[in-house]
């Protein structure tokens, strides 16, 4: 075992492991150390560059939690391009939603127009956590006034798949397009805008949300 993995299975909280494997029941619980995101964090400062650029060149990684290190270390980059770079190196590795997730490095934020460029390529994929990792830089980093346009909604709703965490981040992104753009986003909660189980989906998270107001939230309610 390397060191960087011994250092992990010294961080190791098998009931943790036990609980977060019921949220990820596509990933073998063999393969899940049980450590906590926050000290995952806490590890990753703790890393000298050597070691971290060492251990993004050791793709496949064997654990769920030396993915969401490997996530970690790509979320510190300073420079657009070679965050893009690793990024693209990491998506094939990705096997499930958390991981996923977690990736919204903040220099990305910084270069929003060539960033837009990739993410259309993402979303282009058959590969479900690549799809769902674009739909969500959209919710993330586009949904906000000042790098907000339209035409986001129309591509986010266009994305079809039988995969339910793709649909579940379709969904996800509308409820968070209630809060932050009702106007142009109710429109496609109107039946037959999208796929019906992610449409009521995507109303049920907007009901739940403290984001969206009392008056839209009754409206909303009519539409299911």
């Amino acid at each position: 075992m390397d060191n960087i993995k011994k250092k992990l299975f010294r961080l190791q909280d098998v009931c943790y492991g036990d609980f977060h494997s019921k949220l990820m029941p596509n990933i073998a619980r063999e393969k899940i150390i049980g450590i906590r995101v926050p000290v995952l964090r806490r590890f990753v400062k703790d890393l000298s560059e050597a070691e971290k650029e060492d251990f993004l060149q050791q793709l496949p990684h064997n654990y769920y939690e030396e993915n969401n290190l490997h996530g970690l270390i790509i979320m510190e980059s300073k420079d657009y391009g070679s965050c893009i770079g690793e990024l693209e190196r990491f998506l094939p590795y990705i096997d499930n939603w958390a991981t996923c997730d977690m990736l919204r490095p903040k220099i990305l934020s910084k270069h929003l127009p060539e960033l837009l460029e990739k993410i259309y390529q993402w979303l282009a994929s058959e590969d479900t956590y690549i799809v769902r990792l674009a739909i969500g830089f959209l919710m993330s980093f586009y949904l906000d006034d000042g790098a907000y346009q339209r035409e986001y909604l129309a591509k986010v709703a266009e994305v079809s798949s039988k995969e339910y965490y793709v649909r579940m981040m379709v969904a996800w992104y509308f409820a968070t397009a209630l809060a932050k753009q009702y106007q142009d986003a109710l429109p496609y909660m109107q039946k037959g805008r999208m796929e019906e189980w992610t449409r009521r989906k995507a109303i049920q998270k907007a009901l739940e949300s403290r984001r969206v107001s009392p008056e839209h939230k009754e409206y909303l309610r009519s539409l299911r």
